[in-house]
C-alpha cells in the first residue's frame, strides 16, 4: 500500500536527529563492533572509478531530447579489471542496494541503518566497505536519473517515468535545483573522503608502518569516516527515494536542504582532517625514499662499474627518461648519449657569472672545433632551492642560461632529486661557487672539480684527473707565459721578442698616475724601452672601470679593455692556489705556491703593485711605496743596469726598501673552510691570522 505524502513528510523529518549530539565512544565501540575482516582484498580503486563515472553522469542538468546526439561512451571506467571483480561483488553490491532502499522506503532511522549496512559488509575492509555501499547507491541514483534522461525519447523509460511520477519531478526542476545541489555536494564529499581512505591503504608499507604518528592517528579515524561516509549513502538514498509520488506541496520544503549541507560539512571536515594526516605521511613517506635514492647514490659511486649509465640514471635520471638537452641541437635526450665517455657535470645555482660562462664555453669550443667526437662531454646541473618558490623570472633566466651553451643541460631543474642534491652539497661540498665534477667512463669520480684545472690549463688539461693535474704541474715553471696564458697574445709576443714588460695593478688614481709617470721616466733614462699594461684587481668593479677610463683618456699606458681579461687573469691566479693547497703545497716547498701567494696578497692590499719582466722568467715585483720610491731614487742605481741588466739592478735596488714591517692580506673566495693546513704570509714566512670576511662590492 502506497504511503501517503504526509506519512512520508514525517518519515523524513523523523531522521532529524540524526544531527543530534551522541556519545561518541559509545558509536564508536558500535562501528569497531560491526568490523570482523575475513582477509579478503579487494582492489578498490578500479570499482570507485567506475562508481563516480555514474554518479558524474547522473544529473538533473542532462535532459536527453530526441534532437540530442548521444555522447560516446568511454569504455575506461569498464576495464576488464572492473568487470572481473564485478563478478564476485555483483550480489553484495545487488544486496546492499535493495537493503539501502527498502530501509530509506520503510522509515527507519539513519544510524541504525548505517549500523544494518556495516553489518552486512561486516567481512570487508574498510575501503571496501565504502567502496561497496557507494557502488549499492550508485546503482539506484544511475537508474533514476537514467529514466529521468530517457523518458522523452525511449518508450520504455516513458513507462517507468510515469510510474515513478518523474514527469511530474522534471517539471519542477527549477524548484528541486537546492535539494539536487545539496545531494551533489555531499556525494563530492563522499567521493573525496572515499578516495583518502584508499590512498591510506595504498600506501607503500615499506617506507611507512602502521605505528608511523600520523598513520596512527589516520587509521584510527577511517572507521569513522566510513561511518559518517555511508551515512552520508544513506541520506541521498532518502532524498530519492522520497522524490517518487511526492506532492507538489512537499517539493519547496527546504529543511532536507539544510540536513543534506550540514552532513555534507561534517563529512567534508573529517576529508580535511584525513587529508592533512596523508599529507604527514606522504612527507614521512619522501623522507625515507630521499634517504633511501640518496644511501643508493652513496652505494653506487662506492662500486665499480662497466659504465656510467647506472650513476648517471641515479644522478639525473629518475624522474624522466630524456632528461637532458643537446646544447647544438636543442633536443631533448636520454642519459644514453653519455654511455662510456668522460662527463663532466657543471654544477652551479642560476647566478652563475657571466664571466665564468663566456669563458667556458670558449674553452669548450675550441676544444671541439671542427671535430666530430667529443673527447669529453660537459653537463650542466642547475641546483636551486627547494623550499624558494620558482619564479617566472627564474624560469626565464634557466632558460637563457641554457640556450647559451653548447652542452648538454638538465631539461628543467626540478629534475635533479632532492637526493641527487644531498650528495652534490654533502659529498662534492657545493655551496655557491661552480664545480666540474669529472667522471672517467665508468662513472668513477677522478676530478672532484676540474674547475680549476681548467681555468688554468684549458683543454691542456685532458682527461681532466687529479694525476693529470700533478703531471702538469711538474712541467710548469713561473714564467709570464704561464702568468698571461693566452689571455694577451700581444704579451705573449713581447715576451719572444725579449722586450721587457711591465704588469701592475690596484684601484688608487693617484698612485696608477705617480708609478706610470716615474716608470715612463725611467725607462727614457734608461734607454729601455718597457711595455706597461694595467691588470686592474680581482672581481673587477666599478672603481677599476673608474682607473681604466683615466689610463685610456690621460694615455698612461695599456691596459685590458674587455672586464673578461681581468677576471680570468685574477681567477687563474686563485685556481693556482686552490690547486696548489688541494694538492697539500706550502710557499716552504713549492717556488710557484709562493709566487701565487705574493700575487693574491698585492690583490688583497689597497696599494698598487707592479711586476717587470725581461724574457720569460726574468722578473722582479714589488708594491705600495716601495715600488715608487726606488724608482725615483733611479740615479743612484742605474750604472747597474748597464751591468746587470734592467730587471736585476731593480731587484738589487729595492732590497733596503724591504723592511720587517708589513701587513699582508690574503683574500680569497669561495669556502676554504674545507682548508686546514695553515697559511704562511709570503713575505715573511710566518702563519697569518684567518679572520672571516663578508663582503658586498657594487662600486
Amino acid at each position: 500500500m502506497a504511503l501517503t505524502t504526509a506519512a512520508k513528510t514525517h518519515m523524513i523529518k523523523a531522521d532529524r536527529h540524526l544531527f543530534s549530539s551522541s556519545d561518541d565512544s559509545v558509536v564508536m565501540k558500535q562501528i569497531l563492533a560491526t568490523h570482523s575482516p575475513d582477509g579478503r582484498d579487494i582492489n578498490t580503486r578500479p570499482l570507485l572509478r567506475l562508481v563516480e563515472d555514474v554518479l558524474q553522469r547522473a544529473t538533473p542538468t542532462v535532459i536527453v531530447t530526441p534532437q540530442a546526439q548521444l555522447e560516446l561512451v568511454d569504455d575506461k571506467a569498464h576495464h576488464v579489471e572492473v568487470r572481473g571483480m564485478l563478478e564476485a561483488l555483483a550480489y553484495t553490491i545487488h544486496r546492499i542496494s535493495c537493503e539501502i532502499t527498502c530501509k530509506c522506503s520503510g522509515g527507519g532511522d539513519a544510524h541504525g541503518t548505517t549500523l544494518v549496512l556495516l553489518n552486512s559488509l561486516a567481512n570487508y575492509t574498510w575501503d571496501a566497505k565504502v567502496v561497496i555501499a557507494l557502488a549499492a547507491f550508485a546503482v539506484s541514483y544511475g537508474e533514476f536519473w537514467l529514466t529521468a534522461q530517457l523518458h522523452t525519447i525511449n518508450p520504455l523509460a516513458k513507462s517507468v517515468a510515469l510510474l515513478k511520477q518523474l514527469p511530474d519531478i522534471l517539471e519542477h526542476t527549477d524548484a528541486l535545483k537546492p535539494r539536487f545541489d545539496a545531494i551533489n555536494n555531499l556525494i563530492k564529499a563522499m567521493l573525496d573522503v572515499t578516495k583518502c581512505i584508499i590512498q591510506f591503504k595504498e600506501l607503500p608499507s615499506e617506507y611507512i608502518s602502521p605505528d608511523t604518528p600520523a598513520m596512527a592517528m589516520a587509521l584510527a579515524h577511517v572507521p569513522t569516516a566510513v561511518y559518517w561516509t555511508i551515512r552520508s549513502v544513506v541520506a541521498c538514498a532518502s532524498q530519492i527515494v522520497s522524490l517518487i509520488g511526492l506532492g507538489h506541496e512537499y517539493i519547496s520544503s527546504t529543511s532536507e536542504v539544510w540536513e543534506l549541507s550540514s552532513l555534507a560539512h561534517k563529512v567534508g571536515s573529517i576529508h580535511g582532517h584525513l587529508t592533512k594526516q596523508l599529507d604527514l605521511c606522504s612527507r614521512h613517506i619522501g623522507e625515507k625514499k630521499h634517504i633511501e635514492a640518496y644511501q643508493t647514490l652513496v652505494r653506487l659511486f662506492e662500486s665499480v662499474h662497466i659504465d656510467n649509465l647506472k650513476i648517471l640514471r641515479a644522478l639525473i635520471a629518475s624522474k624522466d627518461d630524456r632528461p637532458l638537452i643537446d646544447g647544438s641541437t636543442k633536443r631533448r635526450v636520454s642519459v644514453d648519449v653519455l654511455r662510456r665517455k668522460i662527463v663532466m657535470l657543471l654544477i652551479s645555482d642560476l647566478d652563475i657569472i657571466h664571466e665564468e660562462l663566456f669563458v667556458l664555453i670558449q674553452i669548450y669550443n675550441d676544444a671541439h672545433q671542427g671535430k666530430i667526437d667529443r673527447h669529453y662531454e660537459v653537463v650542466w646541473l642547475p641546483v636551486t632551492d627547494r623550499h624558494v618558490p620558482w619564479t617566472a623570472a627564474k624560469e626565464e633566466t634557466f632558460n637563457r642560461l641554457a640556450s647559451n651553451m653548447p652542452w648538454y643541460s638538465l631539461h628543467h631543474p626540478s629534475l635533479l632529486d632532492p637526493a641527487a642534491i644531498k650528495y652534490i652539497r654533502d659529498v662534492w661540498h657545493f655551496d655557491k661557487k661552480p664545480l666540474l665534477v669529472v667522471l672517467d667512463p665508468q662513472g668513477k669520480v677522478v676530478c672532484p672539480n676540474a674547475l680549476h684545472m681548467v681555468w688554468i690549463w684549458g683543454s691542456q688539461a685532458f682527461p681532466f684527473t687529479s694525476n693529470r693535474e700533478e703531471a702538469l704541474w711538474k712541467e710548469e715553471v713561473w714564467r709570464v707565459e704561464f702568468l698571461v696564458d693566452e689571455i694577451d697574445p700581444v704579451m705573449l709576443a713581447w715576451v719572444k721578442e725579449g722586450r721587457h714588460v711591465c704588469l701592475y695593478g690596484g684601484e688608487k688614481i693617484e698612485w696608477i698616475r705617480e708609478f706610470t709617470t716615474v716608470m715612463k721616466r725611467v725607462s727614457q733614462e734608461a734607454k729601455i724601452p718597457i711595455e706597461m699594461v694595467y691588470v686592474g684587481k680581482s672581481n673587477p668593479k666599478e672603481r677599476v672601470k673608474k682607473a681604466i677610463n683615466v689610463i685610456a683618456t690621460e694615455k698612461l699606458s695599456g691596459y685590458w679593455q674587455d672586464p673578461v681579461m681581468v677576471w680570468f687573469f685574477w681567477v687563474r691566479l686563485e685556481s693556482m692556489w686552490h690547486s696548489k693547497m688541494q694538492s697539500g703545497r706550502t710557499i716552504e716547498n713549492d717556488p710557484i705556491m709562493r709566487e701565487v701567494m705574493t700575487m693574491l696578497s698585492f690583490d688583497g692590499s689597497d696599494d698598487g703593485w707592479a711586476i717587470i719582466s725581461h724574457g720569460s722568467m726574468d722578473m722582479v715585483k714589488s708594491h705600495g711605496r716601495k715600488i715608487i720610491d726606488c724608482l725615483l731614487q733611479f740615479d743612484s742605481w742605474k750604472g747597474s743596469v748597464q751591468e746587470q741588466g734592467f730587471v736585476p739592478a731593480l731587484t738589487g735596488a729595492l732590497e733596503p726598501f724591504h723592511t720587517h714591517e708589513h701587513c699582508t692580506r690574503l683574500i680569497l673566495p669561495g669556502d676554504t673552510g674545507r682548508i686546514t693546513e695553515q697559511v704562511v704570509c709570503a713575505e715573511c714566512n710566518r702563519p697569518m691570522e684567518k679572520f672571516v670576511l663578508y663582503r658586498c662590492c657594487n662600486d
